[in-house]
Order: structure tokens, then C-alpha cells, then sequence
């Protein structure tokens, strides 16, 4: 059966240089504790010519893929005993992003494709400002009340759902400090409580996908997807062998610079 050339890269590529990407991603997201995500999504858009939608499709089928590995290294470093007691927070926050996933994949498959582009350079340039936001000063807590804290989780998953949803990523980067803030968690324990929130999030979000006819980018892309995960995962383990090597003040703005001229150069689609 003939592929769609829609669902193709117009990039010409090799495994080697598309392992060499996935690792640069692993690695910029372990540096600083994360998954890279939104470093991945420029390049499958500039670098290796994807249309936006199915390469956020494609981003959200690795960024799923990576959180499944960490998962349980994740729970070796903090165990689930200690998170136990925080299950209240996951519940709240999934009661907004699960809706907040559905709603952002429907909305980013209906989009026209030039819009598309430039709502993902807009979340580029929101994730740059998180980041300085997040590493550059110390999270404090909001010590909101148990009836405006509730809502407030929920109003927060159903955004950061979106979010992830749209640029597909696991959306860790908004969960974690979102998490310190209106729950008063340690950022460790934040880390953990991200991953059993972005997990569903992001299958509810992939199941809409899934109902959508640029899905079949994936089967289209199959080896490349494979390729770029195990890049992915080999950076992000060598990222966090990294971890504090290069100072927070030059590493942070670094990283938010690349988002930014990502950012402009996605806006520039069509």
C-alpha cells in the first residue's frame, strides 16, 4: 500500500542523525530535569520537515514512550510509599487535564495548519518563560484555602492539559512548579506526582489522536519514531549524569533562547 507523502518527512535523513537528535533532546531536557519535549517538536518541524500536526502527533507517541521508561527509575529515587499520602493532588489535577487533553487534541486537529503553527510557537515562547520563571527564582507556595486550592488544581490540569496536549508533550514542565505552588510539595516529590498526572493525560490525549486520520503518521514513521526514542533515552540518561555540570545561569537562558528562535522560526510556517 502507498504511504500519504503527507505524512512523510521532506527532509532527507539517516538513523544516525536522527538518534543524534533524539540524544541532543534527551540531554538538554536531563540537564535541567525534564524531558525534552519541547526541544523535540522544533526539530521535527524545521529540521526534519513534518507538518505540525503530525509532528505533534509523533512528539506525543515519544514523549509517551519516555515517560514510560522513567517511570520506574523515577520510583526508585522516590519511592511510591512516599507519594502515597499525596493522591489527593494527582485527583485533583486529573479531574481538569484529562478533559483539558481531550479538549487541546480536538482543537489542534480541527485547526488550520497555518494557525497550528503559530499556536505551537506561542507555547514555545510560554515554555521559555517557565523555564527562566522556574529556575531562576525559589518556588515558594501559595497556602491557598481547601475550597480555593480545589478548583484552582482543576482550572490549572484543564490548561496544562491543553498545553501538553497541542504541543505534545508530557507537560512536566508546567505540572511540577504547578504543583509546588498550590499544593506545598518538595519539587522531588512534585517530580513523581507529574509523571502519574502527565501518564493518563497524555493516553487520553493520544487516544483522540488516534481518531484523527493524520494518526496514520505513525505507522508511516514507524523506524524513525523508534529511532528518535532510543536517542531520546540514551540523552536524557547522559543529561542527568550532566545534571549541574553547567550552572543554572547559563544554562537556563541558554535553553530558553533555543525555545525562543524555535519559536520564530515555527511562527514563520505555513
Amino acid at each position: 500500500m502507498a504511504v500519504d507523502k503527507g505524512l512523510l518527512p521532506t527532509s532527507t535523513y539517516s538513523a544516525p542523525s536522527v538518534f543524534a537528535a533524539g540524544a541532543a533532546v534527551g540531554v538538554l531536557g536531563g540537564m535541567v530535569g525534564l524531558g525534552g519535549a519541547e526541544f523535540r517538536l522544533p526539530l521535527l518541524i524545521g529540521l526534519f520537515g513534518f507538518a505540525a500536526l503530525s509532528a505533534v502527533i509523533l512528539n506525543k507517541a515519544m514523549s509517551l514512550v519516555v515517560v514510560l521508561v522513567a517511570l520506574p527509575a523515577r520510583f526508585a529515587a522516590v519511592p511510591l510509599s512516599e507519594i502515597a499520602g499525596h493522591w489527593p493532588v494527582v485527583l485533583n489535577l486529573l479531574a481538569g487535564s484529562l478533559l483539558g487533553a481531550w479538549a487541546g487534541a480536538s482543537w489542534a486537529v480541527r485547526m488550520r495548519s497555518a494557525t497550528l503553527y503559530k499556536v505551537l510557537a506561542a507555547l514555545m515562547a510560554l515554555m521559555a518563560a517557565t523555564l527562566m520563571a522556574t529556575h531562576s527564582t525559589a518556588l515558594g507556595s501559595l497556602a491557598l484555602p481547601l475550597w480555593a486550592q480545589v478548583p484552582s488544581g482543576v482550572a490549572a490540569g484543564f490548561g496544562i492539559g491543553v498545553v501538553a496536549a497541542i504541543m505534545g508533550v508530557a507537560g512536566g514542565e508546567l505540572l511540577i512548579p504547578t504543583i509546588v505552588l498550590l499544593f506545598v510539595v518538595d519539587i522531588k516529590t512534585a517530580g513523581s506526582l507529574s509523571l502519574l498526572v502527565s501518564l493518563p493525560t497524555m493516553l487520553v490525549a493520544f487516544a483522540r489522536y488516534s481518531r484523527d486520520g493524520s494518526f496514520a503518521v505513525l505507522g508511516a514513521n514507524l523506524r524513525f519514531t523508534m529511532t528518535m526514542v532510543g536517542g531520546s533515552v540514551a540523552g536524557a540518561v547522559a543529561g542527568g549524569l550532566l545534571l549541574g555540570a553547567v550552572p543554572d545561569l547559563v544554562l537556563i537562558p541558554a535553553l530558553a533562547m533555543i525555545l525562543l528562535v524555535s519559536a520564530a522560526k515555527v511562527a514563520r510556517h505555513d
